[in-house]
């Protein structure tokens, strides 16, 4: 089993949002399994929108989330080649740019376990990247 995992923005944001307990129990489980988890700027950009704006969360509040998030996981910056990996994900598995975006930065920070909830679990992406629901069982 890998050691690296790739979070997608829908799975923290269950660590913050309170509505839903028993996922961010799962999550929290989950996670201690791995030693090394990353995220991207785009997670954090996604989940600070969707924090902020769907759930009325203080800005305040995010900025210490945020900080949790730089002391905890290893934070991926996306490049130009990253947006270009994407593009071809997209047209080749028919996901979304933005998902093909996540994808693409977990496949460039060598993760091989993607935890998303939106995403087909199990699909395997170039033969490398694992999608994994940790909600299905």
């Amino acid at each position: 089993m890998t050691n690296k995992i790739f979070l997608d923005s829908n799975i923290i944001i269950y660590l913050y949002s309170g509505d839903e307990p028993q996922k961010k129990a799962i999550i929290t489980n989950s996670l201690k399994e791995y030693e090394d988890i990353v995220i991207s700027t785009q997670v954090l950009f996604e989940f600070t929108h969707i924090i902020h704006k769907k759930y009325k969360i203080d800005y305040s509040i995010i900025e210490k989330a945020l900080e949790e998030f730089y002391k905890s996981f290893d934070i991926a910056l996306i490049k130009y080649d990253t947006i270009q990996m994407a593009i071809r994900i997209a047209k080749r598995y028919k996901y979304s740019f933005a998902d093909s975006l996540i994808i693409s930065t977990a496949i460039e920070n060598g993760c091989e376990i993607l935890y998303s909830e939106d995403m087909h679990s199990e699909h395997f992406i170039e033969n490398f990247l694992r999608i994994n629901n940790p909600f299905k069982s």
